[in-house]
């Protein structure tokens, strides 16, 4: 019997199945059939839960599954039947007790001839320890499978989302978390130590570090409730992209929340019955039947009325439009849609649910100006706990009403938005630096005193009260400096003008679907571009079109003969060999130059020490944007257009990058949803929108602004 034949009677009976709820169920059956005593019960909790108006399906495949499974019962039974072992409270070395006393009384099991003949009685230590370790791993799974379906797995949990279930468990219970000593590891890698995880509920986080400091290991963790959370408290981690099926946008997010489409259905059903029932008259036989239906179905109205399900279609519709669909793509099958279309549904679907803790990564690497500024200005009324890692910090500016700052091994907290985190973590940075001077100036000053009369008979005594004073301070440990990273593009020569422009430009995929109509830009070395839009306007075309990756329909491309265009695509990855060590991959592109020279040209990008020698693929992704940059500028192009360089970055590396950028002396066109990025380094906004480019007169604070606006004016 394999997990292949269970799970096949499982989508056989009940086709349509999650297919992660089937394969848990049947590698559950598989692994613990043989150990654990209630191994059928549970199977039969899971698929009742699947088939609550089937239960004669339900009985029929326990039965099959009892077939099945009846070898591994059988062998349980076996050794059920015998001689169990007692657990001790403590290890106890019998070879250091003496003579033991036949009057002990010993468990089942213990042979006692063998005991009072003094043979090798010396209790097995390390098996002792080993079967404890079994033990507590076994009581660990069974703590993972009662919390299967919590966080990452919400969306297929029929009681952990339940907002009415979940009401009424948590009522009178605090949502707030406090777990003050956890420890959080990835691999080998210890990310967390003895730090402290406050979560006030209706409080909204803003998760800070470096790149490759955990942040996301430690959403991960939580998520999975691998630290302790609260039973009660519901949890969603917005991670990964929504399945494409057949299931329409706006059905998706209808069906995120799986009580209230639970719900629908079996008033549906309900209806039915009623309505059957009642064809049979006043038949006394079916009056109890026609009751008890009234009643149940009295009782669906009531948790339908509370949860307000009757505005779930105005609400999932307003959702999906504040994150960019038309009413058009809210129709559409999910599997038409790309992968950053994808995970807008998977946030839509969150947002839908309202868990009470609500975990995001990044939200901003897949959405475009426009629905960033939407999602900012909703989140800002989310009434449940919030926990976003982001480096875009007019994005915290916005959302955050605390920061947690993730740096070496412990987590450190600051009321306020991140202008508020800096400035205060300026002051405080400051302060503990003065202090440690004044402490080191203190010390130097004892010191001096110390080794000028320290054997002078009179001062002898004063000398010997310092060095007690000096051996009773503390150590002193320098406070933490910040790393500050510089990135360096070369200057390039100036070359004559015209460099770069576009003239009466039209561009379709087919001469029916124009994209972009009548386009006049020009582009030189002073050009500082920041191009926004909703995503599908035409921006990265418009950029595909500049560097002559597409042909225009109508109109005039004109090039320098001796411009250099370097262009960072939006998912640049795709552009880096993973197999390849980023001192191999520049070589690849620029031959010519020594591995020192490499990793020296590397350096100049923080990819430094073995980094520039490990494998491409086993970077993160702030490094692969680090080794593109450091590819762009071996090109020592004149030109640089930019498509979301920022995703990535770390604070300190958008910092780095806006720097850099600043500096040089070559021409930019920024397409980004950052900001702050598009505020310090472009000095034109130009938007994209209704097949055309035009120049856009007002900052991007404004241009968010009139989004939310017309969003909110929508009918």
């Amino acid at each position: 019997m394999t997990s292949l034949e269970i799970a096949e009677e499982i989508r056989a009976r009940f086709p349509g199945t999650e297919e992660l709820i089937v394969q848990y169920i049947s590698g559950y059956l598989v692994d613990d059939a043989g150990e654990e005593e209630d191994v059928l019960q549970v199977a039969n909790d899971l698929l009742s839960s699947l088939g609550r108006d089937r239960p004669d399906d339900v009985q029929k495949l326990m039965a099959r599954l009892r077939d099945l499974l009846s070898e591994q019962l059988e062998a349980r039974a076996r050794n059920s039947a015998r001689p169990k072992l007692m657990k001790l409270d403590k290890v106890v070395d019998l070879s250091k007790v003496g003579a033991i006393s036949n009057t002990i009384g010993l468990g089942e099991g213990v042979d006692l001839e063998s005991i009072n003949k003094g043979k090798a009685s010396r209790v097995d230590v390390k098996k002792l320890e080993k079967q404890e370790a079994k033990l507590k791993a076994k009581i660990e799974k069974r703590a993972r499978r009662d919390l299967y379906e919590g966080s990452k797995l919400l969306d297929q949990h029929r009681k952990q989302i339940n907002p009415i279930e979940a009401a009424a468990s948590a009522k009178n219970k605090s949502k707030d978390i406090h777990l003050p000593s956890i420890d959080v590891s990835f691999a080998s890698n210890r990310i967390l130590s003895g730090a402290s995880l406050t979560l006030a509920y209706g409080r909204r986080y803003g998760l800070i570090g470096r790149n490759g400091v955990g942040k996301s290991t430690l959403l991960r963790h939580i998520a999975m409730r691998e630290l302790p959370i609260p039973a009660h408290i519901t949890i969603l981690f917005v991670e990964q992209e929504v399945v494409g099926d057949d299931t329409t946008a706006l059905d998706s997010v209808l069906k995120a929340d799986v009580w209230r489409d639970h719900l629908l259905k079996e008033e549906v059903l309900l209806n039915a019955k009623l309505a059957e029932l009642e064809k049979e008259g006043d038949d006394k036989r079916f009056e109890d039947a026609r009751e008890e239906a009234a009643t149940r179905l009295a009782e669906v109205h009531a948790r339908l009325s509370d949860m307000d399900a009757a505005s779930g279609p105005s609400r999932a519709a307003a959702l999906l439009a504040g994150l960019g669909f038309s009413e058009a793509d809210q129709a559409k099958p999910t599997k038409s849609f790309s992968g950053g279309w994808r995970m807008r549904l998977a946030l839509a679907r969150a947002l839908f649910v309202k868990p009470a803790l609500l975990l995001l990564d990044e939200p901003s690497n897949h959405i475009d100006l426009n629905a960033l500024a939407w999602l900012e200005d909703y989140l800002q009324t989310w009434p449940g706990t919030l926990l976003v890692v982001s480096h875009d910090r007019a994005f915290l500016d916005a959302v955050a009403t605390d920061i947690i700052h993730q740096h070496s091994g412990r987590l450190d907290y600051y009321k306020g938005n991140f202008s508020q985190f800096y400035s205060t973590k300026s002051e405080r940075d400051r302060n503990m630096r003065k202090e440690y001077e004044s402490q080191i100036e203190y010390r130097k000053h004892l010191q001096a005193f110390i080794d000028r009369w320290r054997y002078n008979a009179n001062r002898a005594a004063q000398a010997q009260a310092r060095i007690k004073i000096l051996e009773k301070l503390p150590d002193l440990q320098p406070p933490e400096e910040d790393e500050k990273e510089t990135f360096k593009l070369p200057d390039t020569e100036k070359i004559p003008p015209p460099l770069l422009q576009l003239s009466g430009v039209n561009f379709g995929y087919s001469a029916d679907e124009i994209l972009l109509k009548n386009i006049d830009i020009d582009v030189g070395l002073e050009s500082r571009i920041a191009m926004v839009g909703p995503n599908g306007a035409g921006k990265s075309t418009l950029i595909k079109l500049l560097t002559g990756e597409l042909a225009p329909l109508g109109g005039e491309l004109k090039k320098n003969g001796r411009l250099r265009i370097g262009y960072f695509a939006q998912h640049h990855v795709d552009t880096l060999n993973p197999a390849m060590s980023p001192v191999q991959f520049l070589a690849s592109k620029f031959p010519g130059k020594t591995e020192q020279e490499y990793r020296g040209h590397l350096g100049n990008f923080q990819i430094s020490g073995m980094t520039g020698l490990q494998s491409i693929g086993t970077l993160s992704g702030g490094q692969k944007s680090r080794v593109a940059f450091a590819a762009l500028s071996l090109m020592n192009p004149h030109i640089l257009l930019l498509d979301e360089p920022t995703n990535h970055l770390d604070i300190e590396g958008l910092d780095a990058l806006m720097a850099a950028l600043n500096s040089w002396n070559g021409g930019v066109i920024i397409i980004s949803h950052d900001e702050r990025f598009i505020t310090n380094v472009g000095r034109e906004l130009w938007v994209c929108g209704d097949g055309t480019v035009t120049k856009f007169k007002g900052d991007v604070q404004a241009y968010k602004s009139l989004i939310v606006s017309n969003i909110k004016t929508r009918p």
